[in-house]
């Protein structure tokens, strides 16, 4: 019986989204610069899948994996954006319910 190799040869998974602002830097970076990053982060997983659906779709070089691949990302994206924006509606009615 051989031992298990390592898998350090795998690479580390990357975050597709930037840091707002690294440690020890001042940055004034607005909620509409982030929110807008959002959005526009959303809607190019959106047109990559499409583009890849339509792709396949014709026949070019995009392969059946690579399409349902594209379409999971874009949901995925869309799911965590509506998540984030009902903690950030949430967040806003607990602030609107405080008295001063």
């Amino acid at each position: 019986m051989s031992p298990i190799s390592s898998v350090s040869h795998i690479a580390p998974i990357q975050s597709t989204f930037e840091p707002i602002s690294a440690p020890g830097a001042a940055q004034n970076v607005s909620f509409q610069d982030v929110f807008s990053s959002a959005v526009q982060h959303v809607e190019a997983s959106r047109v990559n899948a499409d583009q890849a659906a339509e792709s396949f779709m014709n026949g070019g070089n995009q392969e059946l994996h690579s399409t349902i691949l594209a379409a999971q990302n874009a949901e995925l994206d869309f799911e965590m954006f509506m998540q984030v924006r009902n903690k950030v509606v949430s967040a806003y009615e607990e602030i609107m319910k405080m008295q001063l």
